[in-house]
C-alpha cells in the first residue's frame, strides 16, 4: 500500500491550501483517514482524521479553519486549509487505517510528507 501526498507549498498568512492523499496498491477497506503534522523540533501531532462514515475529529488549533474531508471511491483524503498561520507551518503526513485482505489486521500506513511553510 502506498499514500501519495500533495498540495503542500510556500502561501502567505491568511492563504489557503488544499492537501489530497491517494492510497494505492492491494488494500481491501479503509477505515480513518487523516492528517498529521510535525514542526521542526517538534513531535507529530494530530490535525485530523475522519471516519469511513464521515465522522470528523480535529486539532483546536485548527478547528473552524481546516476541514478534512474524503472520496472512498478514490481512496483520497483531502484537508482544506484556510486562514493559514504561521505556526502552521510543518511537513504533513497523511495517513490510514486499513487491511490489505479481509482477514488481515488493521494497521497503519503513512505517507512521505508534504511541505507546508506559510511566510509571515
Amino acid at each position: 500500500v502506498q499514500l501519495q501526498a500533495s498540495g503542500g507549498g510556500l502561501v502567505e498568512v491568511g492563504g489557503s491550501l488544499n492537501l489530497s492523499c491517494t492510497a494505492s496498491g492491494n488494500i481491501f477497506s479503509i477505515n480513518v483517514m487523516g492528517w498529521y503534522r510535525q514542526a521542526p523540533g517538534k513531535e507529530r501531532e494530530l490535525v485530523a482524521v475522519i471516519g469511513s462514515g464521515g465522522l470528523t475529529n480535529s486539532a483546536d488549533s485548527v478547528k473552524g479553519r481546516f476541514t478534512i474531508s474524503r472520496d472512498n471511491a478514490k481512496k483520497t483524503v483531502y484537508l482544506q486549509m484556510n486562514s493559514l498561520k504561521a505556526e502552521d507551518t510543518a511537513v504533513y503526513y497523511c495517513n490510514i487505517q486499513g487491511r490489505r485482505t479481509m482477514l488481515a489486521s488493521t494497521r497503519d500506513y503513512w505517507g512521505q510528507g508534504t511541505l507546508v511553510t506559510v511566510s509571515s
